[in-house]
């Protein structure tokens, strides 16, 4: 099967998108199943050589984040025959609208990839947007979600919460999951910088790795280290890695954390050291208000780590299914609460969680039987209704 993705830009920094593509058409490319990409950068945005499949570029788009693109509709009517199926990313963009209207009336199936951009909490958190929204959904991205042949979700919860956020609702839904590829097997050099550079984290260290972003809930994090700090608790240090150390919210963060020297901002973790302090930490720990599905979950538990998340993590009932890491609400207690079970548990209790982490990374989240299961997915073999 041959299969093109369709996504607004294929530029690294954009996000979890992104890499979502990158690994699903690397992962297809070795199944056998050559994948392509078509996105709205201009024409050499994509260094030569960065992806292991042919990237189209046919911007650059107009409208901003919408990114409208006169060249798309008219490339995928010339070279839709080529492909056997496409597969849209993201939601709220031109790339779903264009392909809808290219493809309607075709042999050649689509898919849709929302990759969270159903959760309700966008809604909640983001009222005036959900307004313009629910606008366009009518005559936009309903038809679009309504026509596909699947409307393709990470994980059980994601699909849950897709059907809270907009009405009408009509589609054909199925859970195919998102994964990792295997994460690199050597990390001494990586481990020794880690400790020579921050000598006070300690052995038992917490590890937060992503984006310094109000979604992250890194605030209830701080106050509830703060408050069991306070109470004579004694915590283990926790190391903040990610990009935007210097933003305006890293220096609210800073400011709650006051004189506490037990929380240590790194700015972002790259390549070997990324794999490193993954390697290093005791556990993972994402306190997000929302997550449909958490990369750095699946990198932590492929390194054989468990995780600390919140309810609003999705991936949160595999983990906790398998033993492999904690789960409470994503509100100031239930991050508290998340801090002191870490706390009570027993050497033997996380021994045996640490233990548990590697195979709920190969049952839930490594890529290639992930590809394979979006490869029968779409040839209707195991179509989830």
């Amino acid at each position: 099967m041959k299969l093109l993705h369709v996504i607004h830009t294929m530029r690294p920094e954009a996000g979890g998108v992104v890499e979502a593509v990158r690994l699903l058409a690397s992962a297809h490319a070795e199944l056998g199943h050559p994948a392509e990409v078509l996105c709205l950068d201009a024409p050499g945005t994509t260094a030569e050589g960065q992806f292991p499949f042919p990237v189209h570029e046919i911007g650059p788009a107009k409208g901003g984040t919408y990114g409208y693109c006169p060249l798309l509709v008219p490339w995928l009517k010339v070279n839709h025959e080529t492909y056997d199926a496409v597969i849209v990313h993201g939601l709220w963009q031109h790339v779903g609208l264009a392909t809808r209207g290219a493809l309607h009336g075709s042999e050649t199936p689509y898919c849709v990839f929302p990759h969270g951009m159903l959760d309700p909490w966008f809604n909640q958190a983001y009222p005036l947007k959900k307004l313009k929204k629910q606008l366009y959904w009518r005559w936009g991205e309903y038809r679009v979600l309504r026509d596909a042949r699947q409307v393709l979700f990470t994980c059980e919860e994601e699909r849950r919460l897709a059907r809270k956020s907009f009405k009408p609702y009509d589609v054909n839904e199925a859970v195919v999951g998102l994964g990792i590829e295997e994460p690199p097997g050597n990390h001494e050099a990586a481990l020794t910088f880690l400790r020579q550079s921050y000598p006070d984290i300690g052995e038992d260290f917490l590890l937060f790795l992503g984006r310094i972003d109000p979604k992250k809930g890194l605030d209830m994090l701080i106050a509830a280290y703060r408050k069991l700090k306070q109470e004579g608790k004694r915590l283990p240090a926790i190391v903040i890695a990610g990009p935007g150390e210097d933003s305006a919210h890293a220096n609210e963060l800073r400011l709650l954390l006051g004189s506490e020297t037990g929380v240590h901002f790194t700015g972002m973790l790259k390549d070997e050291l990324k794999w490193g302090a993954l390697a290093a930490c005791a556990a993972l720990i994402l306190p997000s208000h929302q997550e449909n599905f958490g990369i750095v979950v699946a990198e932590a538990l492929a390194m054989g780590r468990p995780v600390l998340v919140t309810h609003k993590v999705n991936i949160f009932v595999e983990v906790c299914q398998g033993g492999a890491g904690l789960a409470q609400p994503d509100t100031p207690e239930g991050i508290e609460i998340l801090l002191e079970q870490w706390l009570a548990l027993s050497e033997p209790e996380r021994a045996a969680m640490t233990t548990a982490a590697r195979p709920c990374y190969l049952e839930h989240f490594a890529i290639g039987q992930v590809a394979e299961k979006l490869v029968e997915t779409i040839e209707g073999e195991s179509v989830a209704t």
